[in-house]
């Protein structure tokens, strides 16, 4: 599981086919309780967050052969557009839907503006800036399959799960061919 929709109706997971690799898949906690593809590609795609008006959903895909952060409309129909330019993983929205947060390729923290229609039909997305370097315990690895921070609703902070100091290796000295007297 990745996310609940704020209405409690869907729940958005990941799932592992052997034909296509990770997808992202939704269930109906309502209704008909069935599960359904949201995207299914050849492409790995996953860390999927529902929008707060549970109408569109953010995630990452490697299709452009890195991973990169992309939003399309949920359920759908629609198409989808691209978040980050540079690389990008664990996309998290600000709570008005008026920002994506993710993580760079070389473990900063960004923003990128966003402007959502409601009929979902069309997305303006702004330019990414730097917000902070992250210390994140597992860095921005794309095989890290679960998220590393979350963002409070005003977007001001964040809870990231950082390693405590910075580790220093000591270095190993190997003698070769050492005789004792």
């Amino acid at each position: 599981p990745l996310d609940w929709s704020a209405d409690g109706r869907f729940l958005l997971y990941r799932l592992l086919d052997p034909k296509t690799g990770l997808d992202l898949w939704a269930h109906s906690m309502t209704g008909d309780g069935k599960s359904f593809p949201v995207v299914n590609t050849p492409f790995e795609e996953r860390e999927g967050q529902f929008s707060s008006d549970g109408r569109w959903v953010a995630y990452q895909s490697n299709e452009s052969q890195r991973f990169e952060i992309y939003v399309q409309p949920f359920p759908g129909p629609g198409g989808k557009w691209q978040v980050s330019l540079n690389g990008g993983t664990q996309p998290r929205w600000r709570k008005d839907g008026k920002e994506i947060f993710y993580i760079s390729l070389d473990n900063k923290l960004m923003a990128a503006p966003i402007t959502l229609s409601p009929n979902g039909q069309s997305v303006e997305i702004g330019k990414a800036t730097e917000l902070f370097a992250t210390r994140l315990a597992l860095g921005p690895i794309p095989g890290i399959l679960r998220q590393q921070y979350d963002v409070t609703p005003d977007g001001r902070r964040f809870l990231m799960n950082v390693t405590t100091e910075e580790q220093i290796t000591t270095p190993i000295t190997l003698i070769l061919n050492w005789k004792p007297k």
